[in-house]
């Protein structure tokens, strides 16, 4: 084969750029300390290095949330510290209430610094974080949670769930509590009732009262109480009384004085029946005599049971017309029962006539659960799932009204104070009733306090938990981070001593080609003529 002295010169540059190249690409590794510039120079590193990369992105998004989820977390538990305190406050002011020599003055100012009380935990309990957002209402961050109705009572407008970040590949953390979980779910004390249903005095002044009762054993109550509610009890006589069940059947064995009292006792006479007490009191009237005392209370008869949910309206803002629901009552307690949506029915007027209701929380898309037309004359009474409202006008198209059931099995911490504030405000003067309510009162609101602050308690456990959740996985995420990093560098990072050798290597092979090249191009066929 025949070799041109061109084609020789054109190899050799080929070779020589070649020499170049791959010095120049040696020394570059070397000054950046990168070995991979591109995916040629090590395509199984190269895919390595791109999945190592994903996950360090990952983990510093993890630890962003970590440190947004510690904030929101440490701010909860702040206010959930001032709220306990708050009540902590007004357990002692309830229980400064409960003395009986109080006068009605000094129950008032009771009254009023638990009212300052009450302002301050409704301030706290609508707390926002350093963004703007509501801490308890759940995933609804702008919607305040708590707001006062005009009947005095409060209500919750956030949902029950709660905001969450990803903190780890396979755990989602929740940031916030909702309101309702802390602050509508602590368990009830006042969640049974009665009422006099016999006096048997002619001058129709009432000498025998039985309290509407507390709540002092749970397991107790919903095993045993409910199904024998409602209850009759019978005062026989001032040492005696007797209980029956909604089947007439006796149960007084089951009270814990098992039918005897002291109508002369100067404390009330408590009564522990199936998980429930209520205190049966006797106060004889001016002028009676008590050796007459058996003839005074004999005959009394009182109804007592569980109490029953009590149904609460509201009226959009935005209505054009005067119309407002003026009562709500169940009708039907099957129908109430087993129809009647937890969060309640919000009731959408179409035209004057018309109107679709919704289960509550309704949103744009949802589908009524029931429509109905409206008559000409009011005021009139609508019906939905067991439950009678009756509306005093006629509505316009667009006017909304929402309707709620009160549980009696769970108490906002508000509406104990509220309910208590009421009844310290009742004067006693000469009024029996009255006193004794406010001792029934403040049992109740003792232990509704005490339920509350357990349900606080609950909540700053949680939020401790996540908090050690988070110091847990930060620690990890800073393990796995550094082992990424380390990682990452085996493989990308330029081996010095190798690469130094290599590049002294390329260095004599590109001189070695020179040397001969120049030798083989100095040739020449008329040198050998």
């Amino acid at each position: 084969m025949r070799i041109s002295t061109p084609q020789i010169f054109s190899s050799n540059i080929d070779g020589y750029q070649r020499g170049y190249s791959s010095i120049a690409k040696t020394q570059q590794q070397i000054s950046s300390g990168v070995r991979i510039q591109t995916p040629a120079d090590d395509p199984v590193g190269s895919a390595r290095l791109l999945q190592l990369q994903q996950q360090q992105a990952l983990l510093t998004q993890y630890s962003g949330n970590m440190t947004t989820a510690t904030n929101s977390l440490n701010q909860e538990q702040s206010v959930l510290d001032s709220i306990n305190t708050a009540l902590q406050r007004a357990r002692e002011l309830t229980l400064q209430a409960g003395d009986g020599s109080l006068t009605d003055e000094d129950r008032g100012a009771l009254s009023d610094e638990l009212g300052q009380v009450q302002k301050q935990l409704l301030t706290l309990m609508n707390s926002k974080d350093a963004s703007g957002n509501y801490l308890f209402s759940g995933s609804k961050s702008t919607v305040q949670p708590f707001i006062l109705n005009a009947d005095g009572t409060y209500s919750y407008q956030g949902d029950q769930s709660s905001l969450s970040l990803q903190v780890s590949d396979n755990l989602l953390l929740s940031t916030n509590d909702n309101g309702w979980s802390i602050f509508e779910m602590a368990s009830n004390a006042s969640r049974t009732i009665s009422s006099m249903t016999n006096n048997p005095n002619a001058d129709g002044t009432q000498r025998v009262f039985l309290s509407q009762g507390n709540v002092n054993n749970d397991s107790t109550y919903n095993a045993s109480f409910r199904a024998g509610a409602p209850y009759t009890l019978k005062v026989l006589s001032g040492t005696q009384y007797q209980i029956l069940d909604s089947s007439g059947n006796d149960v007084t064995s089951e009270a814990n004085s098992n039918g005897t009292y002291d109508a002369t006792s100067t404390d009330s006479n408590s009564i522990v029946f199936r998980g429930a007490q209520f205190q049966l009191d006797v106060s004889l009237a001016s002028g009676d005599s008590s050796s007459a005392m058996n003839s005074l209370v004999s005959g009394y008869s009182f109804s007592f049971g569980v109490a029953p949910d009590s149904i609460s309206t509201k009226r959009s803002a935005a209505n054009t017309s005067t119309a407002q629901i003026t009562s709500a009552t169940v009708s039907n307690s099957t129908a109430y029962t087993t129809q009647f949506p937890s969060s309640g029915v919000q009731l959408k007027f179409t035209s004057a006539t018309s109107y679709d209701v919704y289960a509550l929380p309704a949103s744009p898309g949802s589908t009524p659960m029931s429509s109905g037309t409206l008559g000409a004359t009011f005021p009139q009474t609508i019906s939905v799932a067991g439950v009678d409202m009756s509306i005093s006008a006629a509505p316009a198209s667009g006017d909304q009204f929402s309707v709620t059931a009160n549980t009696q099995e769970r108490q906002n911490i508000l509406n104990t104070i509220g309910q208590l504030r009421n009844a310290l405000s009742t004067s006693t003067a000469n009024a029996p009733q009255a006193q004794l309510n406010i001792r029934n009162m403040v049992a109740s609101a003792v232990t509704n306090i005490d339920n509350g602050m357990n349900q606080v308690s609950v909540a700053q456990s949680s939020v401790g938990a996540r908090l050690n959740t988070i110091d847990v996985l930060s620690q990890e995420n800073q393990s796995i981070s550094l082992t990424n990093t380390t990682t990452q560098s085996s493989i990308r990072d330029t081996d010095m001593a190798e690469a130094t050798s290599k590049l002294v290597l390329q260095q004599t092979m590109l001189e070695a080609a020179q040397a001969s090249f120049a030798r083989i191009s100095q040739l020449s066929l008329f040198n050998k003529l």
